[in-house]
């Protein structure tokens, strides 16, 4: 048996005490926890008797970069390659694989690693090692495994050069490129931490960055959450209140009412880092760009695999996820409505669900309370309805819309999309009210804490002002310019615009992440309807809500006046002043209006800028786009449309948001492309636009739904404050009790 030990006085966080210290901080939260790892950190190797394990395909630097790695931390490298199998075997891995051939050669080569046992050592893993399940989960046992992910159109450049023309499992009739796609499989099984790998990288830097990862994988506890509305004094007089991800997703509103940000910011890429992806899929992008948001504390790369593959593998009808399709001369559309319910909404709503199920505490039964101006209530419906039957008993949806303030096959998708976990109630009021009316609930110490009393149930939150919520949505931000880049539209690094139609600032909010994250956005574009509260804050600096009433418009998700998540855009220009943010919000609520500082004014407009667009200019959007093209544009599409047709100056390609299928509000599009007869049954109107052969062709989801019956059964509850709360009663003890 091979035995390399290097001693150390004491032991870093293994696999097993990452879990322990996430039970523990999930339980007790001691205040000097933070500071005794900081002075141990500092006074101990970043190994401990860890191993650094080294996981790649061949010709991804594993041997060089390990010993880059090595040297710096001081402790023994140990390629299996050289320092192992050849050692066993006495003969080259070549002559190996020619003499017994690859299936044998895998066989062989997983009973040496059987035997292995290092501590405190970097170690290189061939190219084929993770292909023997039982070997690595050995080498698991005492290491953290590492994935350099190398593109594979690098791997086979670099393979030329080496002048390797065969590897374990190719045989004639398989390509080396069919081999290595093969392989990945494998990896994304085993890694507990990826590195990022571009083509011109040296190997020094990926060293480097290997180091970073590891520190950042062995330190979770520097990846908290704060509110929006924290002041910096509290802050360090609250270091025992430390949020972590984990802790947000369930929470969803801070105590203070504000919304949590993380107090370190989003990670940032580089451009090579994000080169990396051009090639990969949604899913893969997806998957890099959520590890390095979530630390694997909170969920690990495998389980966030596993959730991500559930999210969007086969509940989206187009392969690619979120397309991006040109529209006319430097317009192009980014297609979010491929989803269940057809909008936007579902590339958070189909993750979510399955990342809050992991992130509670099986001791007590949530009930998550949601308010809609239209699209996120069937979009939560439907996610939480997708969780296992297990998850379902202890998790339960309430969704508030505004009676009448939505389409009506928003209405009916709401009502059919009801399970047995998952309720709708109308209300007599407008949207506002209902969100309002929620984060009330919330803030309320004395009637959650009779709900966890009295029924062992926990309120949660899965609106935007869900920080869980706008992490998704950062990614088809990122992946619609990646997408412009591989069809060849840009090079990497050209900047573009983005236009969205914006009632709540999360969709544009996760744009403007995105932009701080590396993605080379020039200008964000704010799209209003009447409702346009927003266009003239941005304007102007000043949010007046004195004498607005909300317009009830046919783009319903945007009739919206008081957008939640722009608070954490302020939160963020204003350099994180808390204290000032409050006197902000309290301003709002208390005097119906506040200014911002010219500063700050500047700032903002330097990120944004904003149009409206009226009722009429909707419809003839529309009409004029499926006159010259044939494709039907939703309503909120349309006002996007419109605002960018006036403020694009043409200098850069613009992406405009599609953020909801026009199935959905088929009157109005009926309107639009003025066709006479307009049939009241929304099913009916489903199939008077099928028949004029439309692009993009009617939801399947939505004819699906609507075929249902009882479409008209949900509870309708009056604008007040005691009925809402005597109905979250009911549904708790109908379904927990």
């Amino acid at each position: 048996m091979f035995h390399v030990v290097q001693y150390r006085p004491l032991r870093l966080i293994t696999q097993t005490s990452l879990s322990s210290m996430y039970l523990k901080r999930m339980l007790s939260r001691p205040v000097a926890f933070a500071q005794i790892w900081k002075t141990w950190f500092s006074s101990h190797s970043l190994v401990g008797n860890k191993n650094i394990i080294l996981m790649g395909p061949p010709g991804a630097g594993k041997t060089t970069i390990g010993r880059i790695v090595g040297q710096k931390l001081d402790c023994p490298v140990i390629d299996i390659d050289d320092d192992v199998l050849e050692t066993t075997w006495n003969m080259s891995v070549s002559e190996k694989l020619q003499d017994v051939g690859s299936e044998q050669f895998l066989e062989e080569e997983g009973k040496v690693l059987l035997k292995f046992s290092a501590s405190g050592s970097v170690i290189s893993l061939t190219g084929s090692n993770p292909m023997h399940a039982a070997g690595m989960q050995h080498m698991k046992k005492n290491g953290i495994v590492v994935y350099l992910d190398v593109p594979t159109t690098v791997i086979m450049s670099r393979l030329k050069s080496m002048k390797v023309d065969r590897i374990v499992g190719q045989s004639p009739g398989i390509s080396l490129k069919d081999i290595l796609q093969f392989r990945k499989q494998f990896y994304k099984r085993w890694y507990d931490i990826r590195v990022l790998c571009g083509g011109n990288v040296a190997a020094e830097v990926v060293a480097e960055k290997v180091l970073d990862a590891v520190k950042r994988y062995q330190n979770s506890e520097l990846e908290t959450f704060i509110s929006t509305r924290c002041s910096r004094s509290g802050r360090s007089m609250e270091k025992d209140s430390h949020k972590y991800f984990s802790d947000v997703v369930t929470e969803g509103l801070a105590p203070d009412g504000g919304l949590f940000v993380p107090e370190r910011g989003l990670p940032k890429f580089t451009a090579g880092e994000w080169q990396s992806l051009i090639e990969a899929t949604y899913i893969e992008r997806a998957q890099v760009i959520l590890e390095r948001c979530i630390h694997p504390a909170d969920i690990p790369a495998s389980k966030l695999a596993e959730i991500i593959g559930t999210a969007y593998g086969e509940n989206f009808t187009c392969s690619k996820i979120a397309p991006v399709r040109h529209l006319a001369g430097n317009q192009f559309l980014l297609e979010l409505f491929h989803g269940p319910t057809a909008s936007f909404k579902d590339f958070a709503l189909q993750m979510v669900p399955h990342i809050f199920a992991y992130c509670i505490p099986r001791s007590c039964n949530y009930l998550v309370l949601v308010a809609t101006s239209g699209d996120t209530g069937s979009a939560v419906l439907d996610g939480f309805s997708r969780l296992h039957d297990t998850d379902k008993q202890r998790i339960a949806v309430m969704n508030f819309f505004p009676e009448d303030g939505v389409s009506p096959i928003q209405k009916s998708q709401m009502i059919g999309c009801q399970k047995e976990n998952a309720w709708s109630i109308g209300v007599k009021s407008d949207f506002d009210f209902c969100q309002t009316a929620i984060k009330q609930i919330f803030t309320n110490s004395d009637y959650t804490g009779f709900l966890t009393v009295e029924y062992g149930t926990a309120l949660a939150a899965a609106n935007s002002i869900n920080w869980a919520r706008l992490l998704p949505q950062i990614v088809y931000h990122a992946s619609a310019y990646l997408d412009l880049v591989h069809q060849d539209i840009i090079p990497f690094g050209s900047p573009v615009d983005v236009c969205i139609p914006t009632g709540n600032f999360g969709n544009i909010l996760a744009a403007l992440y995105a932009k701080m994250m590396g993605i080379p956005i020039r200008k964000c574009i704010c799209a209003s309807n009447e409702n346009n509260v927003l266009t003239d804050f941005i304007k102007t600096g000043v949010y007046d809500l004195r004498g607005r009433k909300l317009i009830s418009t046919f783009s319903p998700a945007v009739d919206i006046l008081k957008s939640s998540n722009l608070e954490r855009y302020l939160h963020l220009i204003a350099n994180e002043d808390g204290q000032l943010v409050t006197q902000l919000y309290n301003q709002l609520e208390n005097q119906g209006h506040f200014q911002l500082r010219k500063d700050l004014l500047e700032k903002l407009q330097q990120d944004l800028v904003a149009g409206w667009c009226s009722e009429e200019d909707c419809l003839a959007a529309i009409h004029s786009v499926y006159s010259t093209t044939g494709y039907i544009l939703d309503t909120h599409t349309a006002v996007a449309k419109v605002v960018a047709d006036r403020l694009q100056d043409r200098t850069c390609p613009i992406i405009i948001s599609s953020t909801a299928h026009y199935s959905k509000f088929a009157p109005a599009i009926l309107r639009a492309l003025r066709i006479a007869e307009i049939k009241q049954n929304p099913l009916s109107q489903l199939h008077l636009l099928s028949s004029y052969s439309p692009l993009p062709p009617v939801h399947w989801g939505l004819l699906e739904t609507l075929k249902k019956k009882g479409n008209d059964d949900h509870q309708v509850c009056a604008a007040d404050m005691s009925m809402l709360m005597s109905h979250i009663e009911t549904l708790i003890q109908n379904h927990f009790m």
